[in-house]
């Protein structure tokens, strides 16, 4: 059997959480990593190389997986990486995926490549189930919760703020709205309400903690509308209170079929580790976009593109027998 070869871009949690999960794939194998930072040592002891060196593997990688934030990385990376390979992000900026795809398919189109954004558990895997649940019940209302966890793509946002050495940004959603909906109500209440933003930071010495604090709860795409929460901490307290990256999160659906009959779909994720989670997901969806490119899909996809007997190493028979 010829094992899908992997390369993953950018080496922080995430692509450590690829990494891992790449390892436990009877039929990948990965060959780089490529970062932006020197001297690089893989978990693994796969060889890592600078970003400058990726075009010479073209040819030689069927997948390449973007581990990069969305903030800044993967609005620009996907669409240059996507030129010259196969790829997949976890690119999860819900306003600017549009844009994205956009940009993406444009890219992949002029290069004769795949690439699918927007991966991970939400958008992902929360995305799917939000279209199983309103299409089998389409009299109703959906609803997304997230946390209590870390959210990497908010902290890194932070800790890009001038002033700011460390951060972690919990999500955490708000109770009664959980119940009120498990009890088959449908509550008027969106995302911005249904979460607090709940901020810890360690700021630089003489750093305006005013401005860090304004600049957080303004930043558009990410606080704006939220109720944020910012506690400025030290950074021992940090590393000693908040050193895992927990998460998680809760689609629900309640909706009726006839008057008085009512359903609700919940779907839950509870996780030890965001990353880890999201490299799987990532992982098992490389395969899907490989088995894209391999039937002559060329552009930028999402989940909803991906049968979900491509995402899986066993056969259709096994599938049919063990899982249907």
């Amino acid at each position: 059997m010829n094992k899908i070869r992997i390369g993953i871009v950018g080496y922080g949690n995430l692509g450590r959480g690829v990494e891992a999960a790449v390892k436990l794939q009877p039929d990948m194998e990965l060959v780089g990593v490529f970062s932006r930072r020197d001297g690089i040592k893989t978990v693994s002891g796969v060889p890592a190389y600078a970003m400058e060196k990726m075009s010479g593997f073209k040819g030689k990688i069927d997948v390449m997986i973007l581990c990069g934030g969305s903030a800044t990385d993967l609005i620009e990376q996907t669409p240059a990486v996507a030129e010259d390979f196969t790829c997949i992000d976890s690119f999860d900026t819900h306003p600017r995926i549009t844009e994205h795809f956009g940009n993406v398919d444009k890219a992949a189109k002029e290069g004769g490549t795949a690439a699918l954004i927007s991966c991970g558990w939400d958008p992902g895997m929360f995305s799917l189930q939000r279209v199983f649940a309103e299409s089998i019940l389409p009299q109703g209302r959906t609803y997304t919760f997230w946390g209590r966890g870390v959210s990497q793509g908010h902290s890194d946002a932070i800790r890009r703020i001038d002033g700011v050495v460390d951060a972690r940004q919990y999500t955490v959603p708000k109770e009664q709205y959980l119940n009120a909906i498990r009890n088959g109500e449908t509550p008027d209440v969106t995302s911005l309400d249904a979460h607090l933003r709940d901020c810890y930071v360690v700021a630089a010495d003489g750093a305006d903690k005013n401005r860090i604090e304004r600049e957080i709860k303004t930043m558009k795409n990410y606080f704006v509308g939220y109720e944020t929460v910012v506690h400025f901490i030290s950074q021992e307290e940090l590393d000693r209170n908040h050193k895992g990256i927990p998460h998680g999160g809760f689609v629900m659906r309640s909706g009726d079929t006839t008057e008085g009959t009512k359903h609700v779909v919940e779907y839950v994720l509870k996780l030890d580790s965001n990353p880890e989670f999201t490299g799987a997901v990532l992982t098992a969806y490389a395969r899907g976009v490989h088995r894209l490119a391999l039937n002559g899909s060329v552009g930028a996809f999402t989940v909803f593109d991906i049968p979900p007997a491509w995402i899986s190493p066993h056969s259709g028979e096994e599938l049919r027998a063990h899982s249907l």
